[in-house]
Parts: C-alpha cells; sequence; structure tokens
C-alpha cells in the first residue's frame, strides 16, 4: 500500500563516483583540477577551496554572490569561486542535486568556452538517485526585474514545469536579434549546453588591458567582430593569443570558428541563466522569459526568486486534497490496524503513505457525539480531540500494516502543541504525521499538522509508543 511516486524527476541525484576535471580559468589563466564528489541528500552543490588554510567550504547560492562583471563568483569569509555558471547549468542539465566540489584555484576552468565538457563528464560518471524527494516550488504570481538602463525585462510566470526564452539584441550587425528557448530542462545537454561564450573584438583589448582573460583562447570563446578593424589590431590579438592565422572570416567571426548554432550566442546567453538561476538554491517550475538576460541581472531576477519561494515556502508542503482520489485506506481497512471504535474512531480515510511519513481525512459532521457536550449551540472540536486524531494517524504509519498482532498506541509527549484555528462541523481536517526519527524499541516521534484547505489549524510534536497486545489465553 506504499504511495511512493518511482518516477526518478521526483528523487534527489548525486553522481556515481568522483569526477576530476582540469583546465584554466579564463580570466585568472591558473591552472585548477577540480574534483566533484558525491554527497548526502539536501546537501545542495558547495565548493571546497582545498588550497586555502582549513579548506573552507562556499555554498552555491545567490547569497554569496559577489561579483557579476562578465562571470558569476560567490565567497564566503575570503573564500572565492568564480566563473561557476557553466558547470552550474551542466549540474541542472544533467539534474544533480547534491555534489561536493573541492577546487584547488579560485577559478573553475573554461574549457571551450560551454557547459557540454561538463556534462560530458558527469553523463560519463552517470548519476544515482538518493532515497529523499525532490520538492519542485511552484511561482505563485508573476515575478518581474526590469532595468530600464540596461534595457532588461525579465518576468517568471507560474508554470507546470521549467521552460525559458531569451532574447537578445546588441544592435549589432553581425549578431543581430536573436532567441533561444528551452522547453524542457531534458533539452539542456544537447540543444544549449555546447553552446559557447562570446565577446566582441573591441572588447578584447579592455579586457587584457583589466588583467582578464589570461586564459582566454580564440578557441574557447566566439569572437565577434561587428566594428571595422585593423591588420595591426589583429595581429595584436593573434600575438596575445599565440595564434599565427588570425582573420576574420565573412560572418564577421574571428578565426574561421565554426558556430555550433546559428544562434549559439543567444543559446549561451540561456545556458548562463540556467546556471545563475541555479543559484535560488530552491528547485522550482516556471515559464521565463528574459529580454538581454545578463550575469547581474540573472542575479538580482534569482534574488526575488529565492525571495519569492522563501515567503511561501511553507504552503508547498501544504497536503493537497482531492476527493475523488481513491483512498489508499478505506474505513473498513483502518479498523483492521487501529484498535479505536466509535465514538473514538477520528481517521475517515488515508490518502497518502509513505515510510516517512501519512496523509488522512477526518469529515467533521454536526452528528459528532462530543458536540453534545462540548459547547451546546457553539460546536467546536475539542482540542485534545485533534491531538488525538493525529496520534491516530500516527498510528495507522507506525504500526505494522496486515499483521496479526494487534497493536495499542499510548502517548509519551506532546509538545510545541498549537491551536491556530477552530473547527466546526462541515470542516474537511486534512492530518499529516511525519517521522522525524526511525522507529526503535516501538518508539515513534513524530511531527503532526492540521490544515482545512491551505488554513493550519494544529501542529504538534507527538512522542507514543506502540505496544504489542497480548493474545487472549485460550
Amino acid at each position: 500500500m506504499e504511495h511512493i511516486n518511482s518516477n526518478p524527476k521526483y528523487f534527489q541525484h548525486t553522481i556515481k563516483e568522483d569526477v576530476i576535471i582540469s583546465g584554466a580559468g579564463i580570466h585568472s589563466g591558473q591552472a585548477v583540477t577540480m574534483r566533484l564528489k558525491p554527497t548526502e541528500p539536501n546537501t545542495g552543490i558547495v565548493f571546497q577551496r582545498i588550497d586555502l588554510p582549513g579548506k573552507p567550504l562556499v555554498k552555491a547560492d545567490v547569497d554569496n554572490v559577489i561579483e557579476t562583471n562578465r562571470n558569476t563568483t560567490i565567497e564566503v569569509n575570503g573564500a572565492r569561486i568564480s566563473t561557476i555558471e557553466h558547470l552550474m547549468a551542466a549540474l541542472v542539465g544533467t539534474q544533480i542535486d547534491n555534489v561536493l566540489i573541492e577546487i584547488d584555484g579560485e577559478e573553475v576552468p573554461i574549457l571551450d568556452g560551454s557547459a557540454q565538457p561538463f556534462v560530458e563528464a558527469l553523463e560519463k560518471t552517470g548519476t544515482k538517485k538518493q532515497n529523499a524527494k525532490k520538492i519542485f516550488y511552484s511561482i505563485d504570481h508573476n515575478i518581474t526585474f526590469v532595468d530600464e538602463e540596461k534595457k532588461v525585462e525579465m518576468v517568471a510566470l507560474p508554470y507546470h514545469n521549467y521552460r525559458i526564452n531569451t532574447l537578445i539584441d546588441f544592435n549589432s550587425p553581425v549578431l543581430g536579434t536573436q532567441h533561444a528557448t528551452i522547453k524542457n530542462i531534458t533539452e539542456f545537454n544537447k540543444e544549449i549546453a555546447p553552446s559557447r561564450t562570446f565577446c566582441f573584438f573591441h572588447e578584447l583589448e579592455l579586457l587584457l588591458a583589466n588583467n582578464l582573460i589570461k586564459g582566454g583562447d580564440i578557441n574557447n570563446a566566439i569572437v565577434v567582430v561587428d566594428k571595422p578593424v585593423t591588420e595591426e589590431q589583429v595581429m595584436r590579438i593573434s600575438k596575445v593569443f599565440n595564434k599565427q592565422d588570425v582573420h576574420v572570416n565573412e560572418e564577421g567571426i574571428l578565426n574561421n570558428l565554426q558556430l555550433r548554432f546559428p544562434n549559439e550566442p543567444a543559446r549561451h546567453k540561456l545556458l548562463d541563466m540556467i546556471g545563475d538561476l541555479a543559484l535560488v538554491g530552491f528547485p522550482f517550475n516556471a515559464h521565463i522569459i528574459a529580454n538581454r538576460p545578463g550575469h547581474a541581472s540573472n542575479i538580482m531576477f534569482a534574488k526575488k526568486i529565492k525571495e519569492h519561494i522563501k515567503k511561501n515556502k511553507f504552503r508547498q508542503d501544504i497536503p493537497k486534497y482531492d476527493p475523488l482520489q481513491p483512498a489508499l485506506m478505506d474505513i473498513q481497512k483502518i479498523e483492521k490496524t487501529l484498535p479505536h471504535r466509535y465514538p473514538f474512531l477520528m481517521v475517515d480515510k488515508v490518502i497518502e503513505i509513505s515510510e516517512k511519513h501519512i496523509i488522512a481525512i477526518k469529515n467533521v459532521t454536526y452528528n459528532e457525539p462530543f458536540f453534545q457536550g462540548h459547547f451546546p449551540g457553539n460546536c467546536v472540536m475539542p482540542g485534545v480531540l485533534l491531538v488525538e486524531a493525529l496520534a491516530q494517524t500516527g498510528g495507522l504509519l507506525a504500526i505494522p500494516r496486515d499483521s496479526e498482532d494487534k497493536y495499542d498506541t499510548y502517548f509519551l509527549k506532546i509538545e510545541n502543541c498549537k491551536f491556530k484555528q477552530k473547527v466546526v462541523p462541515g470542516d474537511t481536517l486534512i492530518l499529516k504525521m511525519e517521522l522525524l526519527h526511525p522507529i526503535r524499541r516501538g518508539i515513534c516521534d513524530m511531527r503532526g499538522t492540521i490544515f482545512i484547505g491551505d488554513k493550519l489549524v494544529t501542529e504538534a510534536v507527538l512522542v507514543a509508543q506502540i505496544v504489542k497486545r497480548p493474545k487472549p489465553q485460550t
């Protein structure tokens, strides 16, 4: 009778074994080696600077972003990791939730300027499904971000999946206006990951003058030439990159670099956005439309999304009740497990059950026997009976089902019990019990909540003991 969704999408994943990736950082030029390691559920993506004293940890989170100039950089207590966006996008694309990334430098390798090498390395080692649910948070209303000066517009719309549309327009005769889209994250590895980073030729000398792109290579970035350049300028760049045959082709791309997609720059902007939005820290569903996205705007947008999710996070944990949904345990099956009978059986049916939680329903009617003596003329269900309903729900989770043995449950402790709203005839109670610790020696430690619709009515932590009833002597 276990009701567990077997779709891998709804479980967290890590990698099967260590992955080692080495290369140079595009801005620092520093040779870096990363070792990606499997981690426990609910760890998230965590970097570790193993070259620094104490080997500090830095969680990949939007709250830790300290720089967005041409890349995304995170830092905690002086431990910095930059250019994380391509790796983060690859982890999202391969649907990896938990991984520790040991790195011996401050910048993630640029490799070929796309997310493809990371995806290939992750696909080679494979993923491992973990025994923990992956909760996708939803957007309840439109979330917008506008930067009028940069002409940036972004919106996250409520949607049942993860979809992104990006539009770029640099007023460039070479690039023109480009559009890219991803309808499902499963399209990422093939359609988006190979897209390489790009810059304009006139930016190169400025970047070099600012001591950036020390690890740059004409072959790991698309260089767009949309303004007239002299042969002397091209020669100067060729010397910097130690290339002999550097020139501009007819399409305005330096060094005859063949585009992997006609709209590769727009696809790379979408790639960057996926990597930056991964820093929200919560898997979420939305349809995102972005005009002229960039790292700074992406991070500001990610902060607004995270704020929205945190504000409404509790709503995601509210169980949903569909009266037409078939019961997993009806009243006849409940009576086979619980020792309670009329007028003290407080659970009508069970609609969801797993190894660690259970959701049940109690319909409150005017015919409840306790209304005769509890506030006659002002029917209010006694709080102690709400707690009892939770306890019986927990018993259905803890007592072995389909067992010939009979069990009783006894309260040991009730903690943090709160009553938020009165319960009256006509209310339908949604009872949820979650194990806080594994059951040992018959001791059950559970957190219980009762909802009417999406309103919290009662909550408490209950500790009870499950005791096998002695068989009658014959």
